[in-house]
């Protein structure tokens, strides 16, 4: 790969972003395991096979997104791949939910996405080169019970590396979007704990009649950081055992 490339993995100690972080370094990148708990992040980032360092950021504060930016380039240089992975929810009924709950889910998932793709975009245009691979949800797609804002804030991310994609593509950036479907994660858990049924009902619809596993969704995160992805961006990709087709 010639000069170790880097990459920052937002919500990295995830269970998504925590394999993001491993397949990437993997592939020979070195990671910033960016994550609210920065020491989990540093634990994460001390059992990459790269050169790697954990950072601590509050993605829904510009200047804290800043600053973390700042530490990862002068750590281990510029970013050459931007991984939008940190995410929350709540699962409930919408009826029941508050707009205290909806301001922090959409606070996290889609200005958190817009605050750090912005802080990190500068150099990519002045570097001419980037990669920004935004991670979605099949909820974005096609919409999901008990999660409806969430839903509306994985289709605004869509829309943004949609966007997003068409503006820089002179730039030598591709923003591309990967959507999981029902993947083995806290976050699943908690579907489960509000409706076994609807649980139930979504595996069984599941055409490989499987869950996903973190260990799925992070190749396709590589593949659009790679060299053989270039001429491909504003690209939505459902990772779903068939769940979603597209």
């Amino acid at each position: 790969m010639g000069t170790t490339k880097v990459a920052l993995v937002t919500g990295a100690c995830g269970g998504i972003g925590g394999a993001i972080a491993r397949h990437l370094a993997e592939a020979g990148y070195s990671i910033a395991a960016g994550d609210l708990d920065a020491a989990a992040a540093a634990e994460l980032a001390a059992s990459l096979p790269t050169r790697s360092i954990g950072v601590g950021v509050d993605i829904t504060d510009s200047s804290a997104v800043a600053a973390a930016v700042a530490t990862v380039e002068s750590d281990l240089g510029p970013i050459d791949v931007l991984v939008n992975n940190a995410g929350i929810d709540k699962i409930e009924p919408f009826v029941q939910s508050t707009e205290d709950t909806w301001k922090k889910i959409v606070s996290v998932n889609y200005l958190g996405t817009v605050t750090v793709t912005r802080a990190v975009l500068d150099g990519m245009i002045e570097r001419k080169s980037g990669r920004i691979v935004n991670i979605s949800s099949d909820a974005g797609r096609v919409g999901s019970s008990g999660e409806v804002v969430y839903s509306g804030t994985k289709g605004a991310v869509i829309a943004f590396g949609k966007a997003l994609a068409r503006e820089v593509a002179t730039k030598g950036i591709t923003v591309n979007t990967v959507c999981p479907g029902p993947t083995d994660t806290a976050l699943l858990q908690q579907v489960a704990d509000y409706s076994e049924k609807m649980f139930e009902a979504t595996r069984r619809a599941v055409p490989m009649k499987r869950i996903g596993q973190p260990d799925d969704v992070a190749p396709a995160v590589v593949f659009f950081a790679s060299e053989g992805a270039t001429y491909i961006t504003g690209q939505t990709l459902s990772v779903s055992g068939g769940l979603t087709m597209a």
